[in-house]
């Protein structure tokens, strides 16, 4: 670099730790993170909606996403505890779908910012 020049990496010579500033990672992230969020969301949806419509809890997919809307909502268990049954299963796991999908938009949309 002959005189006070500054360093261009366009003009050849070593690239050292270049960072892309454009925000690529961040939008990757907040995409995951909105994504992760909106499958949880389907899986809790899909199993109140299995519960209402009486499905086959013998089925494999049923016992499924049975499975993975009890591991989502493990916390929720038990909140609220009605006499009727699909009102019990509607809100212990309606309440963390729509907390997920809160969650992980708003965080989401923190992430796009940066």
């Amino acid at each position: 670099m002959p005189g006070n020049q500054p360093y261009d990496p366009s003009q050849g010579g070593p690239r050292r730790y270049e960072r892309n500033r454009d925000g690529s990672a961040a939008r990757r992230t907040a995409l995951i993170i909105h994504t992760i969020a909106d499958i949880a969301a389907v899986f809790l949806g899909l199993w109140i909606l299995l519960y209402l419509l009486e499905a086959n809890r013998a089925n494999v997919f049923v016992g499924f996403v049975q499975g993975m809307a009890d591991l989502l909502a493990w916390w929720s268990q038990d909140i609220f505890t009605m006499d009727t049954e699909g009102l019990r299963v509607f809100l212990n796991y309606g309440l963390p779908a729509v907390i997920y999908l809160l969650a992980g938009h708003g965080i989401a949309a923190r992430m796009r910012r940066l």
